[in-house]
C-alpha cells in the first residue's frame, strides 16, 4: 500500500502561527516563540510530516523556518503571489489565518517541484548590512530630493546635515561589509573574482554573494530566470507579442543595472554587444545587457576563472 505523504502549511503572524495539514486537515494554533516552535516540532512528527510550505512574512517566519530545518524538516519558503494566484484558482476567495494555512499546505503538496534547499543562515549578517546600506541609499536620495525644492536656509541646513549624517553611516557600513567578506576565505575569494569584471565593484559583488547564492551552480537559462532577466513570450494563435521579463530577485536586478550601466562604458564585450543591439529600445538594451552580464558572471563562478575580454 502506497504511503500518503504529508504536508503542512504555516500562516505567520506576529503572535502565532496557524498550521494545517494536507490531506488530512487537522490544525493547530501555537505561539511563535521557543515553546511554541517545540510543541509544534512535537505535533508534526506525531502526524507524519515530512514538507512543510511557510511563505514569507517581513523576517517573522524566521525563526520558525530555521527550528524547523534544524529538527529535519524539509522547509519550503514560498512565494506569497503564487500561492494566492493559487488560491484564486481553487476558487478560495476567503482569507483567514486558518484558510491560508491550508491553502499553502496544498500548495506545498501539488505545486513544490522538488526538495526546498536549506536557507543559508551564514548569509543573514551579510543580507542585513546590504539591506541597511540601501536603506541609507534611499534616504540620501530623498534628501537630495527634498534640496531641489526647499527654499528656507533653516530646513535646507537641516536637510543636509541628516544627507551628510546618512553619507557617514554608510561609508561605517561599507568598512563593515568589506571586513566581513575579506573575514570570510570563501567570499573573499569569490567577490575578487566578480570585481574582475569591469562594471562589478564591491557593493555589486557584495550583493550578489549575499543575495544569489545559485551563482555558478545553474544554466544561463536557469540562473536568468531566477533574476528576472529572462524575456517570456506572449503569444496566441498567429499573434506575436513583445517579450517582457517578470518576476525574479528585484535586489539583484537594481544591483546588475547599476553594474551593467558601468559595464557599457568600461567593459569591452558588453560596449560590442549593446553596440549590436543599436535602434532598440533602450531599455531593452539595457536589460539584455544585464543578462549578459549575469551569464558571464555565472559561467565564471562555474568554472573557476576570472574575466578575461576575449572569452567574455
Amino acid at each position: 500500500m502506497a504511503h500518503m505523504i504529508k504536508t503542512a502549511g504555516i500562516d505567520v503572524s506576529k503572535p502565532w502561527l496557524d498550521v494545517a495539514i494536507w490531506p488530512t486537515r487537522e490544525e493547530i494554533r501555537v505561539n511563535r516563540d521557543a515553546a511554541g516552535l517545540a510543541r509544534l516540532i512535537v505535533w508534526l512528527g506525531d502526524h507524519e510530516v515530512t514538507r512543510v510550505g511557510l511563505e514569507a512574512s517581513g523576517g517573522y517566519e524566521r525563526e520558525a523556518l530555521d527550528t524547523l530545518q534544524a529538527a529535519g524538516f524539509e522547509v519550503a519558503l514560498l512565494n506569497a503571489l503564487r500561492v494566492r494566484r493559487f488560491a484564486e484558482a481553487k476558487g478560495r476567495l476567503a482569507k483567514n489565518d486558518r484558510v491560508d494555512a491550508r491553502t499553502v499546505a496544498q500548495f506545498t503538496a501539488v505545486m513544490l517541484e522538488q526538495v526546498p534547499p536549506q536557507r543559508r543562515r551564514d548569509l543573514d549578517e551579510l543580507v542585513e548590512l546590504l539591506t541597511y546600506r540601501n536603506r541609507l541609499v534611499g534616504w540620501c536620495t530623498d534628501c537630495s530630493n527634498q534640496l531641489e525644492h526647499l527654499r528656507d536656509r533653516g530646513l535646507r541646513k537641516a536637510v543636509v546635515q541628516r544627507q551628510a549624517s546618512f553619507e557617514r553611516e554608510r561609508a561605517k557600513i561599507d568598512t563593515r561589509l568589506a571586513d566581513l567578506i575579506a573575514g570570510h576565505g570563501d567570499w573573499n575569494a569569490l567577490a575578487r573574482r566578480l570585481r574582475t569584471v569591469p562594471g562589478v565593484g564591491p557593493v555589486v559583488s557584495g550583493r550578489l554573494l549575499a543575495l544569489l547564492p545559485e551563482l555558478g551552480t545553474l544554466s544561463r537559462r536557469a540562473i536568468a530566470s531566477l533574476v528576472g532577466l529572462a524575456p517570456f513570450d506572449h503569444d496566441s494563435g498567429k499573434h506575436r507579442g513583445e517579450r517582457h521579463i517578470k518576476g525574479g530577485r528585484k535586489a539583484v536586478r537594481d544591483a546588475l543595472y547599476m553594474a551593467a550601466l558601468s559595464a557599457r562604458q568600461y567593459n569591452p564585450p558588453i560596449a560590442v554587444f549593446a553596440k549590436r543591439l543599436a535602434g532598440k529600445q533602450p531599455k531593452v538594451v539595457l536589460t539584455a545587457c544585464m543578462r549578459k552580464l549575469l551569464v558571464t558572471l555565472n559561467a565564471m563562478v562555474r568554472d573557476s576563472t576570472d574575466w578575461r575580454a576575449e572569452t567574455a
